[in-house]
């Protein structure tokens, strides 16, 4: 599709506006197991640095202005991790106490004071390359712009989109019938505008059915599409990895090694 040919712009084509980042990483990552037995899953270490290192470290030298990390499980740790690497320069932290019971959209209503003006909203296992968070703030605009990655076959655990052919979201979800998928989400989302004050009160409203604590945020995307709120962005060539099952350690410590100066090899580590 022309319509969602990526844009190759550098950081000085960044808006000026100050855009936050929202990284929710309240979770525990049990299906990594053991290795996250005793820390949570942001504290897993690839080439000297922790996953919450390396998603923070990429975001400030891109351009974004501070960082509200949402904790949960062993928030303790983390919260020391953060304070001891940037001494509360530009990060800052909001404890989700249902992280055990919950979903991300609880997070997001958690942390929905730093739900504003120009964001930048980050799953806290999506590790990426510094060109995909500048491409994402280079993009057209649109109240809500979600990142999305093309690939041969998807399977159940896919967040899988569905697009109109001039590039807005039809549907966001793990349960797209093949026949409709088109790509997927990669975990990072950006809100202009309106879009952050729209979708914080569609998390809000939402909060108050008692099943919402099983949901993802990404259901609130989704009911956004039909207003035509959404559009994607691809970046397709970008790298990228989900860090979720033992079989992503790889692709996510390759991801990673490229962003070093002299590239190494490694795997997770107690951070």
């Amino acid at each position: 599709m022309d319509s969602l040919s990526p844009s190759r712009h550098g950081a000085a084509d960044a808006p000026e506006a100050p855009t936050h980042a929202l990284l929710l990483s309240a979770g525990q990552g049990r299906r990594l197991l053991p290795l996250t037995e005793d820390r949570p899953k942001c504290t897993l270490s690839f080439h000297g640095r922790t996953v919450l290192e390396w998603q923070i470290d990429t975001l400030l030298e891109a351009g974004i202005d501070g960082v509200t990390v949402v904790t949960g499980y062993g928030a303790e740790r983390v919260e020391a991790l953060l304070e001891r690497r940037y001494g509360g320069a530009r990060v800052e932290t909001v404890f989700n106490p249902f992280y055990r019971v919950s979903d991300n959209l609880a997070s997001c209503w958690i942390a929905r004071a730093a739900i504003r003006g120009e964001l930048l909203l980050i799953n806290g296992d999506t590790l990426f390359e510094g060109g995909i968070v500048r491409d994402v703030l280079a993009a057209p605009p649109a109240p809500v712009t979600l990142t999305v990655d093309f690939k041969d076959a998807y399977d159940d655990d896919d967040m899988k989109v569905s697009l109109h052919g001039d590039g807005r979201l039809r549907r966001v979800g793990k349960r797209l019938d093949a026949s409709e998928v088109d790509g997927e989400s990669i975990g990072m989302t950006r809100f202009q505008g309106d879009g952050a004050s729209l979708f914080r009160e569609a998390v809000e409203h939402a909060m108050r059915d008692p099943d919402a604590l099983r949901l993802w945020y990404l259901s609130i995307i989704d009911a956004m599409a039909d207003e035509d709120h959404v559009r994607a962005f691809p970046i397709a060539g970008r790298r990228w990895a989900e860090l979720d099952f033992p079989e992503d350690l790889e692709p996510v410590s390759d991801v990673l090694a490229a962003q070093l100066p002299t590239a190494s090899t490694g795997t997770a580590q107690g951070g």
